[in-house]
């Protein structure tokens, strides 16, 4: 065959596909059962359990998005809180290491400007008991801050599981 020749028959057979279309209204196989759509009309009883299931799934797609919301909320304000509570103790750990560092420096200005051994030996203790009573409370009050950090940000995760628990026992 040539091109022309091929270009005719594409061209013949889809005019013929198109007639065969527009007589039949679009259907490319109007009379053949196997693809014919059968009329039947939907039981009353399956178009009720059907909304019903519509009805529960739009219920609880309502919830799981509740609980999602409460969740990315109980997140925020957990992330939140831990971010704070880190600030303050690395602040109070800056400020302990200043008064250390401070106290340190005094002690070697005053322990170089000693006359004698027993002066010396004098500022040595003071410093070390000095020292001592510092890191104490310094440790005392980290703890403090450690313990109320770790209390404030699970008291909302505390609280969630409470409720979650009690919406249970309640359902």
């Amino acid at each position: 065959m040539t091109d022309t020749s091929t270009t005719q028959a594409k061209t013949s057979a889809k005019t013929a596909r198109a007639k065969m279309k527009s007589a039949t209204g679009g259907a490319a196989f109007p009379d053949f059962e196997a693809f014919a759509v059968p009329n039947m009309e939907v039981p009353a009883a399956f178009r009720e359990v059907t909304e019903k299931s519509i009805e529960n799934a739009r219920d609880t797609y309502a919830k799981v998005k509740s609980a999602a919301e409460d969740a990315t909320d109980l997140m925020e304000d957990t992330f939140e809180t831990s971010r704070q509570g880190a600030v303050e103790f690395n602040h109070k750990a800056v400020d302990a290491f200043r008064a250390n560092a401070d106290a340190t420096f005094s002690f070697i200005k005053d322990i170089m400007s000693a006359k004698t051994l027993s002066e010396a030996i004098e500022l040595q203790s003071t410093f070390a008991r000095k020292q001592f009573d510092a890191l104490s409370t310094q440790t005392r009050e980290m703890q403090e801050l450690a313990t109320k950090l770790g209390t404030d940000v699970s008291a909302p995760v505390k609280e969630a599981m409470e409720k979650s628990f009690k919406d249970l026992k309640v359902n």
